[in-house]
């Protein structure tokens, strides 16, 4: 039988009581030390004020005797501090005793009753008043006794006693001030600065400017509008967003949209540098911030709307994270080993190399961060000095504070960085994330930076320069288009051709080339690795294509095969990544197969990238030999079973780590394999490419395919290559450059010249 279900034992259950409202009390609430003796404090010391003036002015005058004199002669203070001590005895009783408080509350009550009917906020000034008029009372009975004169008169007299000792007093006052004027004008001078303001008719950016942006445009548009027409969605209950973030890669755009907005809207452009709100003086950047958006409140009220612009806001709203180490580089000796990956996979090694450092005096300094969130979300106050301190004064109501119609715009690369509290609704109400262009994008771009100059290209040409520069940002676009004007003009022309253009790009992707010569044996041993490069890429990947392959020295590289997406794509597949890692091992295998099983130390850096490329593969991304995320097991201490102790852990983590290096380690060791048999079937096709890159030093990507194919491209006949006579000559040309490489000498056969 079912065991039936118990009621739940109430009697357990905690009880908690309410403080009780002051309508339902029984007693009268208490009364703090304060309030209990400050009449009967201030009665007693007017009291010996008044003996101290009797003694003062009669030297044999005693303590006692003044006392006794004073007494007979001020008994009026006696009455008043009887009053008052008769009014707290009854007080207190009331605390205590709720019947004597029912019986006086029903009896005597309606003088509370009478009062209360009267506002807080009256009551509040009549209390203030009569309070006023006590100390008057006090005072002048006071300055009777020092002149000897009617309290009324000696009341009158005080003014005169103060102007007497105004000189004193002000040489007093002169002397604080005085200190006071330095602080003040030290602090009014750090605070200034870092704020540039830009009238309606200093700004000609418009949107119409900002090209390959316009899905964030629109939105932005829509921001305006509130800006602009606020009634449009404040009659319906709504209010106006009053923070965009625009985030993104730099060079993007998302200064130029700012400046754009405010050329837009006719409103005064306000650029704040977020970086001058680091100061060594603690409160220098809370005054700057309050400064900041008193000039913000001013410009909106004059113009009915301010645009206000912080760059780089991490450096302001910060948490206090900040990189502490930059991308790593490669070593002298390396091929550029991230040039032939996909972006995506780059972005990956590039990625662990990214040290985050630990917490810094980040958010602009110790409560600049706070301030402005205050600012931006915090109660309004009255504005003015008459409305914020002589309307109190006088017991008015100071004016509601108006509708400051202030739009904020901030920009940073790094939005992780910034604090929470910034990002929320009510601060910044509209996040909107300036990514690359599309191609559509790149092209407009392109369109508006070449319609400022002179040029020859096509619309096919402007087509294919928008496909060949992936990522491109405007800051980029803008800076290449610059360079193809250099290149034309230093030849003697006004206009851009293509030829201009490759060359800028170039120059750009790659730096300009060292001015050094490999030796014969060196060359050809560089020209090797990147024609495994190139060939394993022309063979095996279809997602991306190749932009260029060089072996001229560069600045950080021997050589290198750059590739390019042909569309964009922003899906990855276990297919692609695992072509990138056969194009990263290809070099190691290459090498060892031309090179009788030795290598250099150029493929650390491909052995990098294929590493990583296959760790995120194996732990992260379900494309290895298991299906569980390495990162999870990671952060539950997956493999310590019980939980364990601290050393238990620590063996299940290293079990983990090991398990983790050996499927990657299987995974790259067959990935080489099978890119060993790709290049055993493609031998004369990476003879072919090493000597057409041993001839020109650097091939464009459609010559690298004519090459490989055997077909006449653009600049190199791949033609001859095909031919097997042609082979056999390569393949002696390489024995003798392994012989010289082993030998440490010259080749004995020159770099032999082909022919149809």
């Amino acid at each position: 039988m079912a065991n039936a279900p118990t009621e739940p034992n109430v009697t357990n259950v905690v009880q908690f009581e309410s403080r009780p409202k002051d309508t339902d009390r029984k007693t009268r609430i208490h009364l703090s030390l304060f309030d209990r003796l400050k009449f009967l404090v201030a009665f007693t010391l007017t009291f010996f004020v008044l003996v101290w003036s009797d003694m003062a002015g009669n030297p044999l005058l005693g303590f006692v005797d003044a006392v006794n004199e004073r007494s007979r002669s001020a008994w009026w203070l006696f009455l008043l501090a009887a009053i008052e001590i008769i009014r707290q005895v009854h007080f207190l009783i009331s605390e205590f005793a709720s019947p004597y408080h029912g019986f006086w509350q029903r009896y005597f009550g309606f003088v509370d009753r009478t009062i209360h009917r009267i506002s807080d906020w009256n009551r509040f000034r009549l209390s203030r008043a009569i309070k006023l008029l006590l100390w008057i009372a006090l005072l002048a009975v006071i300055l009777g006794a020092v002149y000897d004169e009617a309290p009324v008169r000696a009341l009158f007299l005080a003014p005169a006693a103060l102007w007497s000792a105004l000189p004193f007093i002000a040489q007093l006052m002169f002397a604080v001030v005085f200190v006071l004027i330095q602080f003040v004008a030290i602090f009014w001078f750090l605070s200034r600065g870092g704020i540039d303001v830009y009238f309606p008719d200093d700004i000609r950016t418009r949107f119409t400017d900002v090209w390959g942006q316009d899905h964030v445009l629109a939105r932005i548009r829509e921001n305006l509008m509130f800006l602009e027409r606020p009634e449009e969605i404040e009659k319906f209950g709504g209010y106006v967003p009053g923070g965009i973030l625009l985030w993104g890669p730099p060079g993007t755009g998302k200064t130029l949209m700012a400046e754009s907005m405010a050329g837009e809207t006719g409103k005064p452009f306000v650029f704040v540098d977020p970086g001058a709100f680091n100061n060594m003086f603690f409160g220098v950047g809370i005054l700057k911030v309050k400064s900041l958006f008193r000039k913000l409140r001013k410009l909106a009220l004059r113009y009915g709307g301010v645009v206000a612009f912080f760059d780089e806001a991490d450096a302001l709203g910060n948490r206090g994270l900040a990189p502490a180490g930059g991308l790593g580089r490669y070593s002298e000796n390396e091929c550029h080993g991230g040039n032939y990956l996909s972006p995506v996979s780059a972005n990956l090694v590039f990625r662990e190399k990214f040290v985050m450092g630990g917490a810094g005096g980040g958010g602009g300094g110790m409560g600049t961060l706070q301030a402005l969130l205050t600012e931006l979300s915090g109660l309004k106050k009255p504005r003015g000095f008459f409305n914020r301190v002589v309307r109190r004064t006088l017991g008015m109501r100071p004016k509601t504070p108006p509708k400051y119609r202030i739009l904020i715009v901030m920009a940073t690369n790094l939005p992780e960085a910034l604090d929470e509290a910034l990002l929320r609704p009510g601060r910044i109400d509209r996040m909107y994330r300036v990514g690359y262009p599309s191609k559509a994008g790149r092209i407009r771009t392109y369109e508006g930076y070449l319609a400022k100059v002179s040029h020859s290209l096509t619309p096919e040409e402007i087509d294919k320069l928008a496909t060949i520069t992936p990522y491109a940002t405007g800051a980029k676009i803008k800076d290449t288009i610059n360079e193809a004007l250099i290149y034309a003009i230093r030849s003697g022309r006004t206009t851009i051709t293509w030829p201009d253009v490759i060359k800028a790009k170039q120059l750009k992707e790659l730096g300009p080339p060292e001015d050094v010569e490999y030796i014969e044996r060196e060359r050809h041993a560089v020209a090797i690795h990147e024609a495994c490069h190139g060939v394993m890429a022309h063979v095996v990947r279809r997602h991306m294509m190749i932009d260029l392959a060089t072996i001229e020295k560069g600045s950080d590289y021997l050589g290198m095969v750059a590739s390019i997406p042909p569309d964009d794509q922003f899906t990855r597949w276990k297919s692609e990544y695992e072509s990138d890692i056969l194009v990263s091992l290809a070099s190691l295998a290459g090498e060892r197969m031309f090179f009788a099983g030795d290598n250099s130390s150029g493929v650390s850096g491909d052995l990098e990238s294929a590493t990583t490329i296959a760790s995120f593969m194996e732990g992260h991304w379900g494309m290895g030999s298991t299906v569980s995320s390495h990162a999870s097991n990671k952060r539950f201490e997956v493999g310590a079973p019980g939980g364990g102790g601290k050393e238990k852990r620590g063996e299940a983590t290293k079990e983990l780590r090991r398990s983790l290096a050996d499927r990657i380690e299987s995974n790259l060791a067959s990935l080489l394999t099978k890119a060993e048999k790709i290049l055993k079937e493609n031998r004369d096709q990476v003879l072919s490419l090493a000597h057409a890159l041993e001839v020109y030093k650097t091939l464009s990507g459609e010559d690298v395919a004519a090459v490989i194919d055997g077909v006449e491209g653009p600049m190199v006949d791949g033609r001859p290559y095909t031919k097997s006579k042609n082979i056999k000559i390569l393949e002696a040309y390489h024995e003798a450059a392994m012989k010289a490489h082993k030998d440490h000498n010259s080749p004995s056969i020159a770099l032999p010249e082909l022919s149809l």
